[in-house]
């Protein structure tokens, strides 16, 4: 009997599937084996990841309501329906997330740090945060009536403000707003206790409606649809019409309000009033509001011993001895992983070819690259000096647009060729390729990644790097590179493999080839996210000719595994720790090459409507390496999380010592750095030995 695997019985909802992870950050904040401000981290985490899940799933579910579409995926749940289960998820762990806050808070209690509301202060700590009030806040914050007169305020998107009910002397009530800027410190700091801003202005807020006699208020925050709609076709300047969508975020369709529980009922009704938001959109805490700026006080220096101690990555070989990094590419392919190893060769390697008179061109593809970076900062120098710079800046990278518009600027405006971005598909493949003059010939470097080019997320994102001077890969480098500048619609490769045209065949294929192996095949796959439909089918076909396949999926994962007939091949892992898993990896055990890198998730938008890479790393070593850190990870029984058929995720849990990827990993690079290192110095002692002698 033939199965049908679009069956919607066989898929987990992509968005519950989202909650799900999320509920897994939250459970590292009640993790008590953590310190404390690690635990908070997670909290922050939570809430950062929350605000972008309403910013852009939620309202894209109330837009696609709002058209009264029925069907949005092959789960075939409702928007309606999913909007209601969304809404139940997160009002029931409200009670989670707020009972591990008040756990956190009290073992920080006994470290003397606090979290206080301005009148709980001394009369002293009261005295110097009234002092900082009126010098730093009070010339900033304005006071905004509302009446007949007054017109209730635009708030821009993630908007935090004060709303309040005043008397008059003739016993009318009246309400305002005082808006806190972001430019202000969610926090105000005396000794090692930390006061929220808010319950600063709202103690002083009748320093700024006179004659007033405050009766209630609240602090709270709106957060509105901030997804960009952009009609590239129509776009005569996309730059300018992007800058246009970046403004128009902040005048999204309101989503959600934040406010505090036990606030008054009249106050409650002045805002859902102005903001006509019903009751499922309204979260009522006990806790500070926007979670987020929990990092101001995780990110405190003299507060470091609260947290897991801070891993410095290593450079280990061949890049460890500042000797010529092309040289040593040339010598051999390299493959590091982030953040154990340090994310410095990368820079370095871009830095170096910037100021080599050598250095004929350098081609890159940019998609978060982070504020103050050395990469751009040397490419722009690399264009100043006449070299042959060519950038694809990826403009319609969500919540970096504004910066990657100020990069993409700074290059044109030192001679680059900047292209932003490709009509219809988002750029997100991470390549960076150098060309140079060696003796009468070119030689060229390359550089692949699963991970963007971004310093500080290089530190606490897992990814991997690789390196290459091989002549096929730059053959396929440079026609890729002609294939984005150009008008070209196909392109044709030997080596690297690309979406939207190549990645999903050729996993389908590799998946469909292992499975002709039974019982004796192996897949592992590692991604962020697994939702492609045809990826899964393609799973479940395998899975039923009897072939073991292992998967470590961070986040989104709508394949049921577990299922008599159809999956119980198929296991599911989620690794939530310290660092972010981001890596993509394919193993395929029959495979001639094995061992897969690529900037692409499993996603339709990933596989079809972006421009990735996937890339074969056919060096013997290198696979080992792979092989042995995606070993390690599915024996990992500390972060490890295995999905159950009925779509709940439990905790990996074994006798003895418990296995902690992350851990192992600092502990294993750091030894062979400090062999390493030990190796040059005795080297350096025999050399300095010999020159005495000599």
């Amino acid at each position: 009997m033939s199965i049908d695997l679009s069956s919607p019985e066989l898929y987990f909802n992509r968005e519950l599937s989202w909650l799900k992870f999320n509920s897994r950050v939250l459970a590292q904040a009640k993790d008590c084996s953590l310190p404390p401000l690690e635990r908070m981290k997670f909290i922050a985490i939570y809430g950062t990841n929350l605000d972008e899940f309403y910013m852009i799933r939620v309202a894209g579910l109330k837009a696609l309501f709002k058209a009264r579409i029925q069907e949005t995926a092959i789960d075939k749940i409702t928007p309606t329906e999913q909007l209601e289960r969304i809404h139940k998820t997160l009002h029931k762990e409200h009670k989670t997330l707020e009972s591990s806050f008040k756990e956190i808070m009290k073992e920080l209690k006994e470290h003397n740090v606090y979290i206080k509301n301005y009148s709980k202060l001394t009369e002293r700590q009261q005295e110097i945060i009234k002092e900082q009030f009126f010098e730093q806040i009070y010339p900033v914050i304005m006071p905004i009536a509302i009446d007949a007169t007054h017109p209730f305020p635009h708030l821009n998107n993630l908007s935090f403000a004060l709303a309040l009910k005043f008397e008059d002397r003739r016993g009318n009530i009246k309400h305002g707003l005082i808006r806190i800027p972001r430019i202000l410190p969610r926090f105000l700091k005396v000794e090692h206790c930390f006061v929220p801003i808010e319950s600063v202005v709202e103690y002083f807020s009748t320093e700024l409606f006179h004659g007033l006699k405050l009766i209630s208020s609240t602090p709270f925050r709106v957060t509105r649809n901030a997804d960009i709609e952009i009609e590239e076709e129509e776009a005569d300047d996309f730059m300018e019409i992007l800058e246009e969508g970046i403004r128009a975020r902040n005048r999204g369709t309101l989503v959600r309000l934040e406010i505090m529980e036990g606030t008054d009922d009249d106050l409650i009704g002045f805002l859902t009033t102005h903001l006509h938001l019903d009751g499922h959109d309204i979260y009522h805490y006990k806790i500070p509001l926007n979670l987020g700026t929990l990092w101001h006080i995780v990110g405190q220096e003299e507060l470091a011993h609260l947290t897991l101690p801070t891993y410095t990555p290593k450079t280990l070989p061949p890049f460890d001895d500042n000797s010529d990094i092309f040289e040593a590419i040339e010598k051999k392919d390299v493959l590091l992983y982030h953040p154990y190893e340090s994310f410095d060769p990368v820079v370095r390697f871009i830095k170096d070819a910037s100021k080599d008179p050598n250095t004929l061109s350098m081609r890159m593809t940019l998609y978060r690259v982070g504020k103050n970076s050395p990469i751009v900062t040397a490419l722009i120098r690399a264009a100043q000096d006449g070299k042959q710079v060519t950038v694809l800046v990826e403009l319609k990278a969500r919540f970096d647009e504004e910066n990657n518009l100020h990069w993409a600027k700074a290059l044109e405006d030192a001679g680059a060729h900047v292209i932003y971005g490709i009509t219809g598909l988002k750029v997100h493949a991470k390549i960076a390729q150098i060309t140079k003059r060696k003796g009468s010939k070119l030689q060229g470097y390359l550089h692949l990644g699963t991970g963007n080019y971004n310093p500080i997320t290089s530190r606490i994102y897992t990814d991997m790097s690789y390196f290459t001077s091989k002549k096929d890969f730059n053959k396929d480098a440079t026609k890729f590179f002609h294939f984005i500048t150009g008008f070209a619609d196909h392109i044709s490769l030997k080596k690297l493999i690309i979406a939207p045209l190549g990645i999903k065949p050729k996993l389908i294929s590799m998946i469909e080839e292992e499975a002709t192996h039974k019982e004796e095949g192996l897949i592992i796959l590692k991604a962020n996210s697994l939702v492609d439909p045809d990826i899964i089918q393609a799973l479940y076909q395998a899975s039923i000719s009897g072939c073991k396949i292992e998967l470590i999926i961070r986040g989104i994962c709508v394949l049921k595994p577990g299922i008599k007939g159809v999956s119980e091949n198929i296991s599911v892992y989620s690794i939530i720790g310290k660092y972010l898993e981001h890596p993509r990896i394919s193993f395929f055990k029959h495979d001639s090459c094995q061992c897969y890198i690529s900037s692409a998730d499993l996603m339709p938008r990933n596989l079809i409507r972006r421009i990735e890479i996937m890339t074969p790393i056919e060096d013997a070593s290198l696979q080992q390496k792979i092989r042995q850190i995606l070993s390690l990870q599915l024996k990992d029984s500390k972060l490890r999380w295995k999905l159950k058929s009925s779509g709940e995720y439990k905790q990996v849990k074994q006798e003895g010592e418990s296995v902690n990827n992350h851990d192992i990993l600092e502990d294993y690079v750091t030894q062979i750095y400090d062999k390493a290192q030990k190796d040059i110095s005795e080297y350096s002692r025999r050399i300095t030995n010999k020159v005495i002698k000599g």
